[in-house]
């Protein structure tokens, strides 16, 4: 099996990456609809199912998708309001907003000069509630079949928590779970901050076995004041931090993008597709690839 990571270098419209990812698990469950012994007549032939088989193209190659978006505040399905679905687009000026993003209205609409907005306002149908994501944070969404991959929805976050914790290590940083989302990390030391601190989001969404959306990770220290603007993820009281904020500096974007797919591979390649018991395919080839090559048939 081959693995596509498509690296955005330069910040990105999330509106854009959004349209990515829903292209791209579209052409899966696609796929899986076709390969599905369901999707053909119960009245063919045996010929007939054997020619068709041959004929469906082989599934898409498993995706990463890592990038920096301009600042934009999400919903996961636990916060969308009655009026508002991940497929709509919320009106600028009076967008429908989850009592999560009410208090931080002003930041989210066009100022009275035209001034553009702060962040942008888009809600998703990934898990969990309301998040940022922005310049300085390495954000990464995994388009695959678990399935092929050998992983149960639980699994797969396990992978995604485990490769953002290898990674932490790389620059001595220890992260690690606990019974909230994401990964955390403990303070540092000369911050006088002894509490766990999220480092990380986790949010992804599922449809037959499709997985779309991903992490949050935190390199520098430029989306903590539009954290400090919301409780992230609903969890009140608790604080977000960096790699900048831990004393790791000069860690860019790509480096860290990069880093977690080899961490990702590693992880799904060592727990799910080698050794006693493993059902899933080992990915042999991780190949870069842009836009379009990413959307062409």
């Amino acid at each position: 099996m081959r693995l596509a990571h498509l690296h955005l270098p330069n910040t990105t419209p999330f509106a854009r990456v959004s349209a990515l990812q829903q292209a791209l698990t579209t052409r899966f469950l696609t796929h899986k609809k076709l390969a599905s012994p369901g999707s053909i007549s119960s009245q063919e032939t045996t010929q007939t199912n054997n020619l068709t088989a041959k004929a469906n193209p082989p599934p898409p190659d498993p995706t990463i998708i890592t990038f920096s978006p301009y600042p934009v505040y999400t919903t996961g399905r636990r916060d969308l309001p009655p009026s508002n679905t991940a497929q709509q687009t919320s009106d600028l000026r009076n967008p429908s907003l989850p009592p999560a993003l009410e208090p931080i209205r002003s930041i989210l609409t066009p100022g009275t000069n035209g001034e553009p907005p702060k962040a942008e306002y888009h809600p998703t149908l990934r898990g969990g509630q309301t998040t940022y994501h922005g310049p300085g944070q390495m954000v990464a969404y995994t388009i695959m079949d678990l399935k092929r991959l050998g992983l149960t929805p639980r699994c797969h976050i396990r992978v995604l928590e485990n490769s953002v914790i290898d990674l932490l290590k790389k620059y001595g940083v220890n992260g690690f779970v606990t019974e909230d989302p994401g990964v955390w990390v403990n303070g540092n030391e000369s911050t006088a901050v002894s509490a766990p601190r999220k480092i990380t989001a986790v949010g992804v969404h599922l449809r037959r076995n499709i997985s779309s959306f991903g992490v949050g990770l935190n390199v520098t220290q430029d989306p903590m004041w539009f954290f400090k603007q919301i409780v992230a993820c609903g969890l009140e009281g608790k604080e977000a931090t960096s790699l900048e904020g831990l004393g790791v500096s000069g860690v860019g974007i790509d480096e860290v993008a990069s880093g977690f797919v080899d961490g990702f591979v590693k992880r799904i390649n060592q727990d799910f597709a080698c050794g006693e018991g493993a059902s899933g395919e080992k990915i042999e080839e991780v190949y870069s690839v842009n836009e379009e090559d990413l959307l062409r048939e």
